[in-house]
């Protein structure tokens, strides 16, 4: 396997670095302490075709390979990574429509959705049912040429701004619980359906995370993902494969940021005489940072090489609890290195403390990342090697 970039992946990264150094880092520390939407970055996201880059050339997307993925979601998470958020719930229920919706629900949703004229999220997540998804609650219930949908979802990304909203719910009782569970593509101006409050958050600011209520929204069936019900928790779980390569590169992306940071003020912060950055203590800590980095880096661009073969239920789940769990480390060695001022919003690694432990939380928990991976190599279905 080739560990390298090929020349349009450099290129494309070499776009990306320079947009964010240029665009994001010099407003991320302002914006996100003020709490501004960052409305501008979402528009040059768009303008960069950034939108699209799960969506099929065919429907005006870039249709990235995967480590090309990868490499949006390190790059722009080296600068800002709640901003990385508005692109990664929008690429996953893109990634949803164009894999599983049927051929008029591409036609009238993917080419909008690609330029950003109109833009997407997912609502899986409920107050009562997280880790669970056979747990939740919101249901959908067949009334005519319509379903009339009621529940509550949470910690939903995008949440003002989906147009359409796919919404994990259940279309009937069957026994076991994800038999009877499907997504529909719900309006985003729908009566009945409400944004009930933004959730207040540690870090991951930039963008909105919402409780969105659906009262009685009437559905037509015509927006059923891929027209037959009961497919629901399948079409979720192979895209939060792709939603943990996301992650995975976030975090990438956090740790490098965090690991820069620290080498540059090492170099230039001096005690007894001398540099930092020349004691044995400090050495060490950024030798381990470099090398765990280095190590996340290329297992989230391995599962994103193996994943344009097929699932990679294993590979996705090892680089996300690898990768989530190195940004933890590094953000945290990071701030020691700062000493004092490592606690302080003047410095970068404040923030970066703060947005590390999502990666570790989000499209499932780290915990259920070693279940996964467990039970893929004791079925067989994974091993270890090329």
């Amino acid at each position: 396997m080739d560990v390298e970039l090929n020349e349009d992946q450099r290129l494309f990264q070499r776009t990306l670095r320079e947009f964010v150094e240029k665009e994001i880092v010099p407003v991320a520390a302002e914006w996100e302490r003020s709490g501004r939407y960052p409305a501008e970055i979402v528009a040059r996201f768009a303008e960069l075709g950034l939108f699209g880059i799960t969506v099929p050339e065919e429907y005006g997307g870039l249709d990235l390979d995967r480590v090309s993925f990868a490499l949006v979601f390190e790059e722009i998470a080296r600068g800002w990574m709640g901003v990385a958020g508005v692109l990664g719930s929008h690429s996953l229920s893109t990634w949803m429509i164009a894999r599983y919706g049927t051929e008029e629900q591409r036609r009238q949703h993917l080419p909008d959705l690609a330029s950003g004229a109109r833009r997407t999220g997912i609502a899986l997540t409920e107050p009562g049912a997280g880790t669970d998804l056979q747990g939740i609650a919101t249901r959908a219930v067949r009334d005519g040429d319509h379903y009339v949908v009621n529940g509550t979802k949470t910690w939903i990304t995008n949440a003002r701004h989906a147009d359409p909203l796919p919404v994990l719910v259940k279309t009937s009782v069957e026994t076991p619980a994800h038999r009877g569970m499907s997504v529909l593509l719900v309006d985003g101006s729908s009566e009945g359906l409400t944004i009930s409050r933004d959730l207040p958050k540690l870090g991951y600011k930039g963008t909105e995370t919402c409780e969105v209520v659906l009262t009685d929204v009437r559905v037509p069936v015509s927006r059923l993902l891929g027209g037959v019900e009961g497919r629901g928790m399948q079409q979720v779980l192979s895209a939060l494969e792709l939603g943990r390569l996301n992650i995975a590169a976030r975090a990438v992306g956090v740790a490098q940021a965090a690991y820069e940071a620290a080498l540059g003020y090492a170099r230039e912060r001096h005690a007894f005489g001398q540099p930092i950055a020349d004691f044995q203590a400090i050495q060490l800590k950024l030798a381990d940072m470099a090398t765990e980095i280095q190590a996340a880096r290329l297992m989230t661009y391995w599962a994103a090489v193996r994943s344009e073969a097929g699932p990679v239920k294993a590979e996705a789940a090892m680089a996300k609890y690898f990768a989530s769990e190195v940004a933890l480390r590094v953000t945290m060695e990071a701030m020691r290195i700062h000493g004092g001022y490592g606690y302080s919003q003047e410095f970068t690694v404040e923030r970066l403390y703060r947005d590390a432990p999502l990666m570790a939380i989000g499209e499932g928990t780290n915990d259920v990342q070693r279940l996964i991976i467990a039970r893929s190599l004791i079925s067989g279905e994974s091993a270890l090697g090329w």
